[in-house]
C-alpha cells in the first residue's frame, strides 16, 4: 500500500528523473572516447600528408607542435616604466600596411632596345592597364622612351644579365609589396582577367614556379624548365629564397636562354621544377602558328588561354586582344543570362512570387519616393530639342553629349528589336514620336521611347507601327579611386592680384579674411600683388594708385602684431595670369600650397578645407566654380533686397549662379605649376604670344598631365560685378569674360520680368 502511493506520488517526475540519468550516462560514455588517441590520430594525418604537405615526419610533428601553441593565446601585460619617457606610438598611414595586406600580382615585360617602341607598346595598350603595375625591363633605353611606360634599364643587352638584374631589382624594391610575379617577353600577349584569377585562386606563402615546362637540352633531366615566350609565375617566398643564390648562379650556370638560366638556378639550390598544375589550378597557354588569323581560331585551347605565344608584330597583337575581348564579352553576356535564369527560377519560393520580380532582372528596382520632393522628374526630348534645360529654358537644342546619348539609345532600341523579332519581322526606324529620360541613383539612366518604325515581313510586305521601347543604362561597377594622403593641415598661400580699377572691392575681401582666418587662427597667409599699368607705374612716386590699400594693410599688421601681408608690385600692359604667377613661383618653395583667389571673393574655413582636399600634389589641381549672385537692379529692380539674399546665407543661392565661364580661382601646389610650365617652355620658343593668349586652366589642360578637377563651389561665393574685359587678351578668354557679364546680369524669368515691366511702362 505503502508502495503503490509513492509511485504514485512520483509519477509525474518520473520522465524528468529518466532524461537527467540517461543524459548523465552518455555524457560519461562520450568523455571515455574523446580521452583517447584523438591527438595522435590527428597527427598521423598531417604526417600522412592528407590534411598538410609536409617535407616529412619530423618536419609534420614540429608544425603541429607549432600549431597547438599558435591555438593558445598570449598576453603581453603592459607595464609602463615611469622612468622612461613617454615615446608617441607611430601608426602606419593605411591600414593594409600595419596588417601586412599585399597586392597580389606585379607584371615584369622583358623587353629589347629593338622591340621597346613596337611589342612593348603594343603590350602596354592592350593589357597593361589591367594589372596593378607594370614593368618593362630592357638592357639599354632607347633615346625616346614611349609616353606612360615604366621602363627600366640596366644597362647590358645580354639576356642572361637581363633576367639576373631583373629578378634581382623585383625582390629589392617589390619584393615585399606583391605576392607573386609574372615574367614574360613582350611577344607575348598577356590575358590579364585570367591570370589575375589564377593568382586569386592560389596561395600566396608557397614556394611556386608556375608556367609551360619544358625540356632542357638533352632531355636527360626529369626537372623542368619555364618557357618565357608563355609567361611564368614566382611566387613572392621563392623570389626571397633565390635571392642569396642569384650571384652564384651567374657565375657558376652557363646559358644562352635567359629563362632556361632561370630554371637551372631554381633547380638547383631550391629543388623546385616548373609546373604547369597546381591543386587543380592550370596554367593554360597557346603556340600561335606562323599565318595564323586571331578571328578564326576557335580551339577550346585557344579559348581559355591565359598566354599566346608568339606574337611576331604589333597589329597582331592588337587583333589578339580584340578577339579576346569578344570572347570575354560573350562568355559575360551568357554568365548575365544564365543568372537572370536562376533569379527568375527562385523568384517563384519569395513571398511576392513572381511578381516580385523587377526589369530588367538583376538590376536594383526603381527608387520610391517616400514624399513628393522624391519624386525624380522625367525629362522630355525629341530628336532635336530637349524640353527641360539647365537654365530653366522650356526648350533647348539638343547637341554634344546629350544629341551623341540619345542616338546610340535610339539605334540600341531598333538593334534589340531586330535581335527580338528576327526573322519574322525586321524594323526600321523612321522617327522618335516621344522621349522620356531621367536618372535613377540607384539603377541608373532609364529611357522611355515611343518609336514610329516600319515593320518588314518575310515576304517584303511593311507597315509602320508605333511601338514603346523601355530601356535601361545601368551603372557599372562602382572603382574606388586610389588617391594620395591629403591633410587639412596644409598651409594655404593666398594670392590676391588687384589692379586701379579693382580698388573699391579690396576692403570687403580684407574684412572677410581677418575674420575667417586671422580670428580663427587658420593656417593661412596672404599675399597681394599690384598690377600698375605704365602711366600709373611713372607716378608711383608722387601718387601711389594702390596707397590706400597699403594703409589698409598696415593697419590690420598693426592689430594682429604676428601677422605679415606682404605685397608685390607688377607693371604690365596685359596682366595676363600665366606671367603673374610666374612672378609669383619663383618667390615661394615648390610645396607651396596657392590658391589664386580675386577681390570679389569671400575667403571662408570651409572652402579652404575643400582646397587643401582637392589639391593634391602631383595629382591634381583644383578649379572651383563660385556662385556669383545676380544684379541687384535686374532681380530685385525697385525693391529692396531682404537681410537674408543680401548676406551670404543659404538662401542667397537662389537669387544667382554657378558661374562656369570664370577660371580665375584656382587651388594648385607651386610645384605642379612649375612642371607643367617648364613643358611650356618649347612651345613658347615659337610662340611668344602664347602666355597672353592662355590662362592657368590652359596650362594645367594642355602640359600638366594632371587630374584638372572642375566642381561647383557652394562656399564660394560672389558678390554681383561687372568685370573689365580686356580684348588684349586671347579670344577664347575674352569672349568667356562677355558670356559672364551677360549670364550674371539675371536668371531668365529676371529678365523677362524685368522686359515686362519696362514694356508696361513704355505702353503707359
Amino acid at each position: 500500500m505503502r508502495l503503490s502511493s509513492l509511485l504514485a506520488l512520483f509519477r509525474p517526475a518520473l520522465p524528468l528523473i529518466l532524461g537527467l540519468s540517461l543524459g548523465c550516462s552518455l555524457s560519461l560514455l562520450m568523455v571515455s572516447w574523446t580521452q583517447g588517441d584523438a591527438d595522435d590520430s590527428c597527427r598521423d594525418e598531417l604526417g600522412n600528408g592528407r590534411l598538410f604537405q609536409g617535407r616529412g615526419d619530423s618536419q609534420g610533428v614540429s608544425r603541429d607542435e607549432a600549431g597547438d601553441e599558435d591555438i593558445q593565446p598570449r598576453i603581453v601585460p603592459y607595464h609602463k616604466d615611469p622612468n622612461k619617457p613617454h615615446k608617441k606610438v607611430l601608426r602606419t598611414r593605411y591600414i593594409h600596411t600595419e596588417l601586412g595586406i599585399r597586392e597580389r600580382l606585379l607584371v615584369g615585360v622583358l623587353t629589347s632596345r629593338a622591340t621597346l617602341n613596337t611589342l612593348a607598346v603594343a603590350v602596354n595598350r592592350t593589357v597593361a592597364h589591367h594589372f596593378h603595375r607594370t614593368f618593362f625591363f630592357t638592357g639599354l633605353r632607347s633615346p625616346k622612351v614611349p609616353h606612360g611606360m615604366t621602363v627600366v634599364a640596366h644597362g647590358d643587352d645580354r639576356p642572361v644579365w637581363l633576367m639576373y638584374e631583373t629578378v634581382r631589382h623585383l625582390h629589392q624594391h617589390y619584393g615585399s609589396d606583391y605576392d607573386w610575379f609574372l615574367l614574360a617577353q613582350d611577344d607575348t600577349y598577356l590575358q590579364a582577367d585570367r591570370l589575375s584569377e589564377l593568382v586569386g585562386h592560389l596561395s600566396a606563402g608557397q614556394d611556386l614556379y608556375m608556367g609551360r615546362a619544358e625540356e632542357f637540352i638533352g632531355g636527360e633531366e626529369k626537372a623542368r624548365y619555364c618557357h618565357g615566350g608563355y609567361g611564368y609565375l614566382l611566387s613572392r617566398s621563392l623570389l626571397a629564397r633565390l635571392q642569396p643564390h642569384l650571384d652564384t648562379c651567374r657565375n657558376d650556370i652557363l646559358s644562352v636562354r635567359p629563362d632556361e638560366w632561370l630554371g637551372r638556378c631554381i633547380i638547383d639550390y631550391l629543388g623546385l621544377s616548373c609546373v604547369e598544375v597546381h591543386r587543380e589550378m592550370t596554367y593554360r597557354y597557346f603556340e600561335l602558328g606562323k599565318n595564323a588569323d586571331p578571328e578564326r581560331e576557335d580551339s577550346t585551347q585557344f579559348k581559355n588561354a591565359f598566354t599566346v605565344h608568339p606574337v611576331s608584330e604589333p597589329n597582331l597583337m592588337y587583333r589578339l586582344h580584340k578577339r579576346f575581348s569578344q570572347i570575354e564579352l560573350e562568355w559575360t553576356y551568357l554568365q548575365i543570362e544564365q543568372l537572370q535564369m536562376q533569379i527568375n527560377n527562385l523568384s517563384e519560393r519569395t513571398p511576392e512570387g513572381k511578381a516580385g520580380v523587377t526589369w530588367p532582372i538583376g538590376i536594383n528596382p526603381p527608387f520610391k519616393p517616400r514624399t513628393r520632393f522624391e519624386v525624380i522628374n522625367w525629362e522630355y526630348f525629341t530628336e532635336e530639342h530637349i524640353y527641360l534645360c539647365v537654365d530653366s529654358a522650356p526648350k533647348c537644342e539638343m547637341r554634344g553629349a546629350d544629341r551623341a546619348d540619345v542616338s546610340a539609345v535610339l539605334e540600341i532600341a531598333v538593334e534589340r528589336l531586330n535581335e527580338r523579332y528576327q526573322p519574322q519581322l525586321r524594323f526600321r526606324k523612321r522617327r522618335l514620336l516621344n522621349g522620356y529620360r531621367r536618372f535613377d541613383p540607384t539603377r541608373g539612366m532609364e529611357y522611355m521611347l515611343d518609336l514610329a518604325l516600319e515593320a518588314y515581313t518575310q515576304k517584303g510586305h511593311s507597315q509602320v507601327i508605333v511601338k514603346r521601347v523601355n530601356l535601361l543604362r545601368p551603372l557599372s561597377a562602382v572603382e574606388i579611386i586610389p588617391m594620395p594622403y591629403v591633410t587639412e593641415a596644409t598651409r594655404v598661400q593666398v594670392i590676391l592680384p588687384v589692379t586701379a580699377q579693382d580698388q573699391d572691392y579690396v576692403s570687403n575681401f580684407l574684412d572677410m579674411y581677418v575674420m575667417n582666418t586671422l580670428d580663427t587662427h587658420d593656417n593661412v597667409l596672404l599675399t597681394f600683388l599690384f598690377i600698375y599699368d605704365p602711366f600709373d607705374a611713372q607716378r608711383v612716386s608722387q601718387t601711389d594708385v594702390f596707397a590706400g590699400i597699403k594703409a589698409m594693410i598696415g593697419e590690420v599688421e598693426k592689430r594682429y602684431g604676428d601677422v605679415k601681408i606682404p605685397w608685390i608690385s607688377v607693371k604690365t600692359e596685359v596682366p595676363s595670369q600665366v606671367k603673374l604667377m610666374d612672378i609669383i613661383s619663383k618667390k615661394h618653395p615648390v610645396d607651396t600650397l596657392f590658391f589664386l583667389s580675386s577681390v570679389w571673393t569671400e575667403v571662408n574655413a570651409d572652402f579652404l578645407n575643400r582646397c587643401r582636399m582637392n589639391a593634391i600634389s602631383n595629382w591634381q589641381v583644383f578649379f572651383p566654380i563660385h556662385f556669383q549672385e545676380y544684379s541687384p537692379a535686374v532681380v530685385y529692380r525697385d525693391q529692396q533686397p531682404s537681410a537674408a539674399s543680401s548676406s551670404f546665407a543659404s538662401e542667397s543661392l537662389r537669387d544667382g549662379h554657378f558661374d562656369r565661364h570664370v577660371f580665375d580661382e584656382a587651388c594648385f601646389y607651386n610645384a605642379d605649376y612649375m612642371t607643367a610650365r617648364t613643358k611650356m617652355a618649347a612651345d613658347i620658343l615659337d610662340n611668344e604670344e602664347l602666355l597672353e593668349s592662355m590662362d592657368v586652366y590652359d596650362i594645367f589642360v594642355r602640359y600638366s598631365g594632371l587630374h584638372v578637377f572642375r566642381a561647383v563651389e557652394p562656399a564660394l561665393i560672389q558678390k554681383y560685378v561687372r568685370r573689365a574685359c580686356n580684348p588684349r587678351f586671347s579670344e577664347d578668354i575674352y569672349h568667356r569674360c562677355v558670356l559672364s557679364n551677360l549670364e550674371g546680369l539675371g536668371s531668365r524669368s529676371h529678365l523677362a520680368m524685368a522686359l515686362f515691366e519696362q514694356e508696361q511702362a513704355n505702353s503707359t
